[in-house]
């Protein structure tokens, strides 16, 4: 049955003027015409039976038909009323053995005086069902309701929103980590939902719910508390770092010897893995390991062994005498540099989480947090890490480590059993740049997921990107972005991303980034086939954005002692 099922006395309209894709259409009621808004849909009988037409009005107006007043010889020029519409596909009642389909050609054009009517409240419903694919009584993924039509239920379809990953972007505090707290909260209502969302600021604290966990990355205060991840206290430790991460991380790229430091890295980094597996019996794993295999190692034997090849001596000449060695004095930066991370009570997470992370099994048990499933172990399928307290200059590196983790862990998984995982990346630009911004940490987190963003859905793993700036964010990221989901921009280079993601004949649906209100949205892309201006449902459990009324606080009495105790906490490394 066809969701169109309007009457004569419904239509908005008659066509009066048919040009390629755009039409115009003669608006007999005025009250219609008071309602009429630009960027709203309308449906027009197709010249071929069994067809709809959908158009978008770009252009409503309202004028005094002067030719008809002289050729009649009228005292006062009748009213005309014109809709002008561009035509953008066609909805088929049936395609084979598929009802309702929607596809974004023009199989036909409408005839002159074809019915027009207004696309609104229960048929834009469900009309919007049809685009999403999304059932009645299904779970379906909603953001809120259209602008122009608030008794209309704003779908997108969850598959293709996840598959071919996603972009939330808008100015500060133009809702972004709403949006997004609206799309975890219905994800953790799925029976085995899969997620990480990467909090770089504590801001999604306040959601809760069955289906989420809150993790974070150990700071200063949980090492010293000694909590683990029965505390939800996660570290990851050195040894889970790639070559090029630890490279990335020790050695100092401006140091004429780097490259002889990359070389030795490498090499003994290799060799006490060695050792590690040979101590533990491990031979399966010893016959086929990498540098880049996810294997510990002890790093005091590695950094007694670059002090052993740094003041080593050889034979020289002449007997009797010795020479310095071919890398003596050559690797005194990087032990330096090494000591220092180590010592370095902030990287913690990396280098003191204990005998426990050392164990060979302790990967599976991280693993079992990182990627467990709502119904896997009682673990929370939405699982929302606090990065807050990982210094800025390692973010990169940190942030990237549990994506590869993921990535790697899927890789690695037999097809049959892999379950599909999506990355929500709040703050991108922090972590994911423009490659001409990125210096070697962050070049460590771009291939890493620009490779997830190219390979990811073969296995997979989706990605979620969200910033403010989606101007900074890397471009091969953006490319393969297939769904856009924009907030308020004021910035010129921030809306011409958006405006480059547009078909030519929507492009003025861009022109409305800057004036769009507080937690309303232009959705565009391959979950909504349609470019759709949303107001943004609000979330069970608000973000912690951090907006403060500065004027309203500013009225307020000054609590006694705060700076003494944000002191006290900048120096214990401890929010208490």
């Amino acid at each position: 049955m066809t969701i169109f099922n309007f009457s004569d006395n419904e239509a908005l309209g008659k066509v009066s003027s048919v040009d390629t894709a755009n039409v115009v259409v003669e608006v007999i009621n005025l009250e219609q015409l008071k309602k009429l808004q630009v960027n709203r849909l309308a449906v027009l009988q197709s010249s071929r039976p069994g067809q709809h037409l959908i158009g978008l009005i770009n252009k409503v107006t309202r004028k005094r038909d002067d030719d008809q007043k002289i050729d009649d010889d009228l005292e006062e020029a009748p009213e005309q009323n014109l809709c002008k519409i561009s035509l953008i596909g066609t909805l088929l009642d049936r395609d084979g053995e598929k009802r309702n389909v929607f596809r974004r050609t023009l199989e036909s054009v409408p005839e002159i005086n074809a019915n027009c009517f207004s696309l609104e409240d229960d048929h834009l419903t469900a009309f919007m069902r049809i685009l999403s694919s999304t059932e009645e009584d299904g779970k379906s993924l909603t953001l809120g309701s259209y602008t122009l039509d608030e008794n209309a239920t704003a779908y997108l379809n969850g598959n293709k929103f996840f598959q071919r990953h996603a972009f939330i972007g808008g100015s500060t505090g133009s809702g972004k980590s709403w949006t997004t707290a609206k799309i975890i909260e219905q994800m953790a209502e799925l029976k085995t939902a899969n997620a990480i969302v990467f909090d770089l600021h504590g801001e999604y604290k306040p959601i809760t719910g069955d289906g989420i966990k809150h993790y974070k990355v150990a700071g200063p205060a949980d090492v010293e508390a000694q909590h683990t991840l029965q505390n939800n206290v996660i570290y990851l430790p050195y040894w889970l770092l790639s070559y090029e991460a630890l490279v990335s991380l020790f050695v100092d790229r401006s140091d004429q010897n780097a490259p002889n430091q990359a070389m030795i890295m490498a090499r003994e980094v290799n060799q006490t893995k060695r050792n590690y597996l040979e101590s533990g019996g491990h031979q399966d794993v010893l016959n086929n390991f990498t540098v880049d295999s996810p294997v510990p190692f002890d790093l005091a034997s590695l950094l007694a062994r670059l002090n052993e090849i740094n003041e080593e001596r050889v034979e020289g000449a002449r007997a009797g005498s010795t020479k310095a060695g071919e890398f003596n004095g050559k690797l005194s930066r990087m032990i330096a540099r090494l000591e220092n991370k180590m010592s370095d009570r902030r990287l913690g997470f990396l280098f003191q989480g204990g005998d426990e992370i050392m164990q060979f099994n302790w990967l599976e048990t991280l693993t079992n947090v990182l990627l467990g499933a709502t119904n896997e172990n009682g673990a929370g399928g939405i699982k929302i890490i606090d990065f807050s307290e990982v210094p800025s200059d390692v973010l990169p590196l940190i942030v990237s480590l549990v994506a590869r983790v993921s990535f790697s862990l899927q890789q690695w998984t037999p097809s049959e059993l892999r379950h599909p995982i999506a990355l929500l990346c709040d703050e991108a630009h922090l972590y994911i740049p423009q490659r001409n911004m990125a210096d070697s940490a962050d070049s460590v987190s771009l291939d890493i997921f620009e490779r997830i963003a190219k390979e990811g859905r073969k296995y997979g793993v989706s990605l979620v990107v969200i910033s403010q700036r989606p101007s900074e964010v890397n471009k091969t990221m953006l490319s393969q972005c297939s769904n856009f989901v924009s907030m308020r921009l004021t910035n010129a280079d921030d809306q011409g991303v958006i405006k480059k993601l547009l078909p030519d004949s929507l492009g003025g649906f861009s022109d409305i980034l800057p004036t769009l209100d507080t937690g309303e949205a232009l959705v565009v892309g391959d979950a909504s086939l349609l470019p759709s201006r949303i107001r943004i449902e609000e979330p069970i459990n608000k973000p912690n954005s951090g907006t403060i009324d500065f004027w309203d606080e500013w009225q307020e009495d000054v609590s006694e002692g705060r700076l003494t105790r944000a002191v006290d906490n900048w120096r214990k490394q401890n929010i208490q």
